[in-house]
């Protein structure tokens, strides 16, 4: 049996539970690119637990900071970064890309697309995840994790593919479930799950009025009206955009059709009742006070607003489509950050060279 060689590149908690879940198969090899392999299992040794108690006790071939060595003789090498990391990745590992090698993305909405088409060599096929495949927490760094829940179904775009049903079949059996190929990437550069679902939230938490609690806020069990209400209007914006391009509600569910909700109340409930995402707290730090404010430095702001929010705020932009609530949360957002992004609802922003919009064309 020919094995598929699969370099994962990243650390944290996706990479731990997708390298070993693909580590722990018969028919493929793991390398792992880290900047920290000396926080790693000596016996490259990760044990998964899945929801229903499974064990995977998965070996990990090589980990390593070194592109030259994790890459050697890949088939696939799969993204598990955060958006503010990934150009940096793509520029240390074109050098030793072969010319049969697929690069992919298991989160695509911080501008994977775009970024790879910039940095890496022409040519090179793409792929990238709509939603990840997993819900994954690690336990012990470098040593387990938890995967906390699967998803039915995956949906995949590529690009430069000669065979997109190839990646997808591959795709369909390394995750064993059913693999959908979408018709272009930007069914997966543009989505409205973490990039508007975080985003919303913590303007509901922090934006709309208050800004200190006396204890730590749970992001999802205590999640309130105007949090729903705010994704909801977020939502219908950037249903404008996806209608300017042709994106049909098949391609990406409305968030309330996805979480099979009518109003901002079922919206509430449905979110509150997801049992995996109990336990999750808001992103808050102690302040002088006592009291708990938002945690500016925490990547649900570093991560979800310039590798997240703004991706959908620059295609809006290209297309002239007005945002007024993405707005209100970009502006809200970039204050508490200290960055500037948006001027006067423009994207115009002294700090714009650090996000993913020095990658988006604004001009159609």
């Amino acid at each position: 049996m020919t094995k598929t060689r699969v370099c994962i590149c990243g650390g944290g908690n996706l990479a731990h539970v997708t390298g070993g879940w693909l580590a722990s198969r018969n028919d493929c090899e793991v390398n792992l690119l880290t900047r920290t392999p000396s926080r790693w299992a000596d016996d490259g040794i990760i044990r998964i637990t899945d929801p229903e108690g499974k064990i995977m006790d998965a070996h990990i071939g090589l980990i390593t900071s070194k592109p030259e060595l994790a890459l050697k003789d890949t088939n696939i090498v799969l993204l598990c970064l955060p958006g503010f990391a990934i150009a940096d990745v793509l520029r240390s590992i074109a050098p030793c890309l072969d010319s049969k090698t697929a690069v992919g993305s298991i989160v695509s909405s911080t501008g994977f697309f775009p970024m790879a088409q910039n940095i890496l060599p022409k040519g090179l096929e793409l792929f990238g995840f709509q939603r990840v495949p997993f819900i994954a927490r690690i336990n012990e760094y470098g040593h387990s994790a938890s995967l906390l829940g699967y998803k039915d179904s995956l949906s995949v775009a590529t690009f430069n593919s000669a065979s997109p049903q190839r990646i997808a079949d591959l795709l369909a059996r390394l995750f064993e479930v059913k693999v959908n190929l979408l018709k272009n990437p930007m069914m997966v550069t543009l989505t409205n799950s973490n990039p508007l679902l975080h985003p919303s939230r913590l303007f509901g938490i922090f934006g709309n009025g208050r800004s200190k609690y006396g204890r730590p806020v749970l992001f999802y069990e205590e999640w309130d009206n105007f949090s729903s209400q705010t994704l909801i209007d977020c939502d219908n914006e950037f249903r404008c955009l996806l209608d300017r391009l042709g994106i049909s509600r098949t391609d990406i569910a409305p968030i309330l059709d996805y979480y099979e909700s009518h109003d901002a109340q079922s919206l509430t409930n449905k979110i509150r009742s997801i049992k995996a995402f109990n336990g999750l707290y808001a992103p808050m730090v102690k302040l002088e006070d006592g009291k708990f404010g938002p945690d500016w430095n925490n990547r649900y702001f570093t991560e979800d607003i310039p590798f997240g929010l703004l991706v959908i705020k620059a295609y809006t932009s290209r297309y002239g489509i007005e945002t007024p609530t993405i707005d209100k949360v970009l502006d809200w957002a970039q204050r508490g950050m200290g960055k500037e992004y948006l001027v006067k609802g423009r994207l115009t922003g002294r700090d714009l060279p650090h996000t993913v919009v020095q990658y988006i064309t604004l001009d159609k």
